[in-house]
């Protein structure tokens, strides 16, 4: 067999979500529009990914427009402003009055108060424990460690101050547009590349194509795909998510430093899996302060943490339910149906044994889709700048991005966003560097030709960079 022609470009970068979406836009907008753009999936947009459920459009991954109403505009708001999308804001601070404990009773407020500012105060005094042999006690009344998974799960910012609300707001939005929070990154993507009555068909962005070698010299990159398709750069950027690189889907060569490999092992990678239920009819409050709602059981995170999706959209009868980590690994690993009957059999412990079956489930699976491997990266609060740094660095011609590689709004699609530009204008910046010492290097090897044919002459040094072009 013939080994394919390899396609060649200055730039290739590695994954379609909206990092690599924002580099690919920003190299454009500075005269670098020599570039490929390959993803493993069938479409772009990465971890915002839509799905029609039960006559709505629902988010499986990202799903809320995080920091709004601050002094500042998060770029993510201003998008959603332009292209019309639609959200609604979300209020979760009622959940901690709408806890039910297994015999459908709601928790009594002052009851509710007491537990949450508990949880706040376990939550500070584990913070400024990080570092100390100290070891707070953990949660273990179901109440408590109901409070205790929404606290870290939905609201850190209660006890730490986090730079997306500091920055953009305390406000959140969840998308509830029938195009999809990936209507955004399409728009990106629209704004550079070509189209045909709306449809990207731009040849430079390459679909279903998995990397999975990485070879580099001191040249250029070379990457192949699991199809065999080979492609040759000088400068690669590797968007994919921090669970990828984790994983073994990408072999380099030579191998990552250990530096590097050491600082991408050490992020933690949070697994966030929103369990959409369709029902034939509404059996829950639907008060506005009801939108939200826990169940307190003694496995923290067992179904706690619920949506009304009415808000959204008004008598779609679907119910969304929260989980993280290791319940949503759980979870994935076993059949719908077996995740339908133990989501009824919590709703009938809230609600009574008159809750009608779900008529339909979906569940979706980032943990054990390969080409993502959790949903999104998780620092410490008082996080190590220095591994940070290490995880963003670029090796040699590989630079990396993604929003593991943020510094402020990692974990946030925003994060995203800033990431694909900031690894970008690093990039532009090297490419500028290596065409002066380029030129330099051209310069320098032709002083000594034209001191023997033209000593007479003082020649202009953009004329020296097009004899020496033609010479060498």
């Amino acid at each position: 067999m013939e080994n394919p022609t390899p396609t060649k470009c200055s730039v290739l970068i590695v994954g379609a979500g909206i990092s690599g979406i924002t580099a690919a836009k920003r190299l454009a907008e500075n005269g670098v529009d020599d570039f490929v753009i390959v993803e493993a999936s069938d479409k772009i947009g990465g971890r915002l990914r839509k799905e029609d459920f039960g006559g709505v459009a629902v988010e499986l991954g990202a799903g809320w427009i995080a920091g709004v109403g601050g002094n500042k505009t998060n770029p993510l708001w201003e998008m959603a402003r332009q292209s019309n999308l639609r959200t609604c804001l979300s209020d979760y601070s009622n959940a901690r009055f709408n806890i039910y404990d297994n015999n459908g009773n709601i928790f009594p407020a002052e009851v509710a108060a007491e537990a949450y500012n508990k949880a706040v105060e376990s939550a500070v005094a584990k913070l400024n424990n990080q570092e100390s042999d100290e070891k707070p006690t953990s949660p273990k009344r179901p109440i408590y460690l109901a409070i205790d998974f929404m606290l870290h799960d939905f609201e850190m910012a209660e006890v730490e101050p986090i730079p997306t609300y500091v920055d953009f707001g305390d406000n959140e939005f969840l998308v509830a547009d029938s195009r999809g929070y990936e209507h955004l990154v399409y728009e990106l993507a629209k704004s550079f590349l070509s189209t045909s009555d709306g449809q990207i068909m731009d040849s430079r962005l390459k679909l279903n194509n998995v990397v999975r070698t990485m070879e580099q010299s001191r040249t250029g990159v070379v990457v192949t795909t699991e199809d065999g398709n080979v492609y040759e750069a000088k400068y690669a950027i590797l968007s994919v998510s921090i669970g990828v690189l984790q994983s073994n889907l990408i072999s380099f060569s030579p191998p990552l430093p250990i530096w590097k490999t050491e600082a991408i092992s050490n992020i933690d990678i949070m697994v966030y899996t929103k369990v959409f239920l369709k029902f034939p009819h509404r059996f829950w409050p639907s008060d506005s302060d009801k939108e939200f709602f826990m169940y307190a059981h003694q496995t923290r995170g067992y179904y706690t943490f619920w949506q009304s999706m009415e808000n959204a959209y008004p008598g779609s009868n679907i119910l969304v339910v929260t989980l993280t980590n290791e319940e949503s690994k759980r979870i994935e690993a076993q059949s719908d149906e077996e995740t339908k009957s133990e989501a009824m059999g919590v709703l009938r412990a809230m609600f009574g044994a008159h809750v009608p079956e779900a008529s339909d489930i979906l569940v979706p699976r980032w943990w054990n889709n390969r080409f993502q491997r959790g949903s999104y990266s998780f620092y410490p609060v008082h996080v190590d700048h220095h591994l940070l740094d290490r995880v963003k660095a670029p090796v040699g011609r590989i630079f990396f991005s993604g929003e593991h590689t943020s510094d402020k709004f990692n974990g946030y699609v925003h994060g995203g966003y800033y990431s694909g530009m900031d690894t970008s204008k690093a990039l532009i910046e090297e490419m500028k560097t290596e065409i002066a010492r380029e030129n330099e290097t051209q310069s320098f090897l032709l002083q000594p030709f034209l001191a023997l044919t033209l000593p007479q002459f003082d020649i202009p040094t953009h004329l020296l960079h097009r004899l020496s072009e033609a010479i060498l």
